[in-house]
């Protein structure tokens, strides 16, 4: 895939969408709208029960919401998406003219189709007095001749919502099914009249509702009828990817309380996770997908960095071990010689090698050594060194790896580290230490020598001078469980250099040997 132009891709441009798109706008995330210009509520006048904007227009509060986005710098297109790929690092969407478009996260605000019951001349009606939620409009009806045509057994409810609004309310309940003694006593308690014959048509004059005309040539004079449509996902061009969907009408997307679903890249927000939700719950999903969209492309900037990094610090040590033919003295560290001669020889891990002084000394002494360094160079330059001492793959293996990132699998009986410093601030020296002791095999050991403070002739460090700590201070960052390990050395160590005027001069390493409990 090639990278992404976009940030986010929000599929559906009504209250959710917009929402959504909002809050990335805000957070200044490259965001496009995708829209195909039909949200669900365009049927109606009014939206109510929406606090600061009760009575407005569905359209004036999305013309308001289009130019708030715009606002932000987010792009609104029209438009209908057919298709949607993962594409590993980012996902890909094909648009209904053929236009690819590529980004890193996708929030789907579709909404809902709502499928009204095959009934001659209520499509007509929809949106003006064939109404379908009693919060939204039934305060605007409330007291007059009410209808609910109820279109299977959980829409009875309905029913009895109604009736809060109005004590002259009829029940049309051919597609329900027959109501069970219960139902059918609470509904005659309330005082609702209860048809069975199915509902043929809606009758109207002069613009409006007059009533209802039943298949037996029944008319009910009603001044508003309520109905449930069957909620439907338009959700095909999604399919590539599986989404989990819910196991409730009309299916709505499995999304978690930030809106993502099963996908780690796509969101959802609005009637597509809820859809019997009204503008106040679609805006507060779609505003809660979005803050969620840009928090994970947050944390995955985050990741990119430090992979960055860690491949920078990488190459600035394959540079510095390329430029010189050779960069240690390839002899075993004192220390380690002098710590491991107390050991049993068996299995060892080597980490930070460099060329190979301190594996070759273990191999040579009875050690089967896996040895690793980030630098190609070195770990050549290791291989050359070992096999000219005799050493066979079977002894000692150097093996490239970032042991910041993949320390070697396995179980080892002496895990060593010898000045593993390195000049970036960054370089999580911690980490990497804590993910050697965890190969420490029950009665192994952990080895750690370190330089435990700067030479005695700096006067002042440079900035990208490494870390020094005394040992103690090392340990208490490892901060491994006291229950598991035992300390058997935790000191400095004086060693004799020569400076660089040439007079002699005394360096301090830290050491600490560390036994995994059995």
């Amino acid at each position: 895939m090639h990278t992404p132009q976009w940030d986010a891709v929000v599929i559906g441009g009504s209250i959710a969408g917009l929402s959504a798109a909002q809050m990335l706008g805000r957070a200044r995330r490259a965001t496009l709208v995708v829209d195909a210009g039909a949200p669900r509520n365009r049927f109606t006048a009014h939206m109510h029960g929406v606090l600061g904007h009760d009575g407005s227009s569905p359209a004036e509060l999305l013309a308001r919401g289009r130019a708030e986005v715009a606002g932000y710098g987010v792009e609104l297109r029209e438009g209908r998406v057919t298709e949607l790929r993962d594409e590993g690092d980012g996902l890909a969407l094909r648009l209904a003219d053929g236009e690819p478009i590529a980004t890193r996260a996708v929030i789907i605000a579709t909404g809902v189709v709502d499928r009204l019951p095959g009934i001659e001349g209520l499509a007509d009606r929809w949106g003006r007095d064939v109404l379908h939620c009693p919060y939204c409009h039934g305060f605007e009806v409330a007291d007059r001749r009410l209808g609910v045509i109820a279109t299977s057994p959980t829409s009875v409810h309905q029913i009895e919502l109604v009736r809060q609004w109005s004590e002259d309310v009829t029940a049309f309940v051919a597609l329900a099914g027959p109501l069970d003694e219960a139902t059918s006593a609470g509904l005659v308690a309330r005082g609702i009249r209860v048809v069975t014959s199915p509902v043929r048509s809606v009758q109207a004059r002069e613009g409006m509702l007059t009533g209802l005309t039943t298949e037996d040539g029944q008319h009910v004079a009603l001044d508003a009828v309520f109905t449930a449509p069957v909620p439907e996902l338009e959700l095909g061009f999604a399919d590539g990817i599986g989404l989990a969907r819910a196991d409730q009408p009309g299916a709505p997307l499995l999304v978690d309380p930030m809106g993502v679903t099963s996908h780690p890249r796509v969101w959802a927000a609005g009637n597509v996770i809820a859809p019997y939700g009204n503008v106040p719950l679609s805006m507060g999903s779609g505003s809660m997908a979005g803050a969620g969209v840009n928090a994970a492309l947050v944390a995955e900037d985050t990741a990119r960095a430090v992979s960055a990094r860690r491949h920078e610090r990488n190459a600035a040590w394959e540079a510095r071990y390329a430029q010189v033919d050779g960069v240690w003295s390839g002899r075993v560290n004192a220390i380690v010689a002098t710590v491991v001669e107390t050991l049993p020889p068996g299995r060892a891990l080597d980490v930070g090698c460099g060329e190979g002084g301190d594996a070759v000394w273990l191999a040579e002494h009875g050690w089967t050594v896996t040895a690793v360094d980030v630098s190609a160079t070195a770990v050549r330059r290791a291989t050359e060194a070992a096999r000219a001492r005799g050493l066979g793959a079977g002894q000692v293996v150097f093996v490239e790896v970032d042991a910041a990132l993949d320390v070697p699998q396995g179980e080892f009986d002496l895990v060593t580290a010898s000045f593993l410093h390195s000049w970036e601030r960054d370089f999580p020296r911690i980490q990497v230490l804590r993910s050697a002791a965890a190969r420490v095999a029950p009665g192994g050991h952990l080895l750690v020598v370190s330089h435990a403070a700067p030479p005695p002739w700096v006067r002042e460090l440079p900035p990208e001078a490494p870390i020094m700590r005394a040992p103690l201070e090392d340990l208490a960052l490892l901060a491994l469980p006291p229950q598991e390990w035992s300390a058997e050395l935790v000191e400095t160590r004086e060693r004799s250099v020569v400076d660089p005027d040439g007079n002699p001069a005394m360096l301090d390493d830290g050491v600490i040997l560390l036994r995994r409990l059995a």
